[in-house]
């Protein structure tokens, strides 16, 4: 069950300088912090749902969130994980449209939520603080855009070797002289981001691991071989 925490105040979160509002005044940001509202997550509890109206933005404190869609038959695909600092929810709230996407948590997390009303009225006051978000909106669709030649130009082996190396660009953390992905995704979702089935993942992260490409380390993944990952993904490396 969700929970409401203790806020911390926007202008002395850890989090600002690698979010959206670094460089929003303080003055803006103590204004924010007064409608804001944190709540502590657990893992698969959900943010919002594909096709509801949006109340307001979500900004991460601390943990990790997916945003999925869901096709005609159920199936889940994951078309971004997003961590400490990220927004979520912005699009819809500049479009005023509904969701096209939901959001789930994947560790326990806190998620502050800012209402509709207070994000409108910093949009509409700050030009620097709109061009970013237009900046994030426009990168988030080269993402997708990308996601989607993946799908139709890659084959499996090579889509989770992408999907590897982004992980380790986004989570990794050196460690013994290799990389750790510092996120532990259940084979389930790493599944869902690479548009394919579960066993498929299995086995082919398994395929991954005698090659001396990765290793597990608990639930999460050890990098050993990032040149080799990239080689995966051009067939005539």
């Amino acid at each position: 069950m969700a929970q409401k925490v203790k806020s911390t105040p926007c202008e002395l979160c850890i989090n600002r300088r690698k979010s959206l509002l670094k460089d929003v005044p303080d003055e803006a940001l103590c204004k924010l912090s007064q409608s804001k509202k944190t709540i502590a997550h657990k893992k698969g509890q959900i943010l919002f749902l594909e096709g509801t109206q949006p109340m307001g933005l979500f900004c991460i404190s601390k943990g990790h969130v997916k945003v999925f869609k869901t096709d005609d038959s159920g199936r889940e695909q994951i078309v971004k994980l997003a961590k400490e600092g990220e927004f979520l929810g912005y699009r819809a709230l500049l479009s005023e449209d509904n969701y096209n996407s939901s959001a789930a948590i994947i560790d326990e997390a806190e998620v502050c939520f800012i209402p509709k009303s207070s994000f409108t009225d910093l949009v509409a006051k700050d030009t620097d603080f709109q061009n970013k978000l237009m900046q994030a909106v426009c990168n988030d669709l080269g993402v997708m855009e990308q996601k989607m030649a993946d799908m139709a130009n890659k084959n499996v082996r090579q889509r989770l070797a992408t999907t590897l190396l982004m992980l380790k660009s986004s989570y990794g953390v050196e460690n013994e002289g290799f990389t750790d992905i510092e996120i532990a995704l259940a084979r389930e979702d790493i599944a869902k981001i690479v548009g394919t089935a579960t066993e498929s993942v299995i086995r082919l992260l398994s395929d991954f691991k005698k090659e001396g490409l990765i290793e597990f380390k608990g639930k999460k993944i050890r990098v050993l071989d990032t040149e080799g990952l990239a080689k995966e993904i051009d067939l005539f490396a």
